[in-house]
């Protein structure tokens, strides 16, 4: 019986090999890659899936203001003769000249960090820390950070996250991780364009008080006033909307509808073309968890 037992537990073992090395040697395949965490939405990792940060006094394009003790916590990312960004993800990788002689690796301008207490790849243990740690959206781009609470405050969620998919690249949600989009029939800044049958299928997204965006990502949330008496959370004046058929966070059902229903991409602005999937994409992927 113990043979039998050791002997099927052989086999097993010989079919889930190649597919964890498969999947190893997918993460190689580009210098960083992406993961996603229900808390924060999804975010760069090098190959092996350790976290990267973003810190927010780093406001000047070419330096670094995290030096000495500070980079023993949280290592630069250093780089590699081949830097590639994982499909769909839109930007580009440089490197900077640190003060102690060595380089370091930015996206979009924005120096990249570890932090020394994430102990295994997926841990994000550095977010918010200080109010000044975060992690790197896809789509985020270096410039002016918004102020965070003071040490010992706890930092609140951002309103909204990034979401991502090879298909569509990055994309917003609530902070639950739900889908929104906008609608092409709404031009006008101040206003929606989808009432009863429509709202029922496509409800809008509710505003709030303290709206906040995800460090990196450019752009302001502020709220309309709707017929019904209700407040819309919109983006750069885009009005946003859920799709009623989206099951579950990272679910796009909602993509191309009708082709006025679109994801809006972080930065987007009212009036600006929307995302379509690549050609041969399905719309409806939802985003790898």
């Amino acid at each position: 019986m113990i043979g039998r037992l050791l002997r099927l537990f052989a086999v097993t073992l010989a079919v889930a090999l190649p597919l964890a090395v498969g999947s190893t040697a997918a993460q190689e395949d580009t210098f960083l890659a992406i993961a996603q965490d229900p808390a924060v939405g999804s975010f760069l990792t090098d190959a092996e899936g350790n976290t990267l940060y973003l810190f927010t006094p780093d406001t000047t394009a070419g330096e670094s203001a995290c030096n000495d003790d500070c980079a023993a916590a949280w290592p630069p990312l250093t780089p590699e003769d081949e830097m590639t960004l994982p499909d769909g993800v839109p930007g580009e990788l440089a490197t900077i000249d640190r003060a102690d002689g060595t380089q370091q690796v930015t996206y979009n301008d924005i120096p990249l960090y570890y932090f020394a207490k994430d102990e295994q790849p997926g841990d994000i243990n550095g977010q918010a820390v200080g109010g000044v740690w975060f992690i790197v959206p896809p789509g985020a781009t270096l410039g002016e950070y918004p102020a965070a609470p003071g040490e010992g405050t706890p930092v609140p969620a951002s309103s909204l996250q990034v979401g991502f998919t090879e298909e569509l690249g990055p994309f917003l949600t609530d902070a639950k991780g739900m889908t929104v989009y906008l609608f092409e029939k709404d031009e006008m800044a101040g206003e929606s364009a989808c009432y009863e049958d429509c709202a029922a299928a496509w409800p809008p997204v509710p505003a709030a008080d303290g709206m906040t965006l995800p460090p990196g990502i450019s752009g302001t949330l502020s709220a309309i006033d709707r017929t019904d008496g209700s407040r819309q959370m919109t983006y750069n004046d885009i009005p946003l909307y859920y799709y009623a058929k989206d099951a579950k966070p990272g679910d796009t059902t909602g993509q191309e509808v009708g082709d006025v229903w679109y994801v809006v991409t972080p930065g987007m602005q009212l009036g600006d073309e929307p995302h379509e999937a690549e050609e041969g994409a399905e719309s409806a992927t939802p985003a790898s968890s």
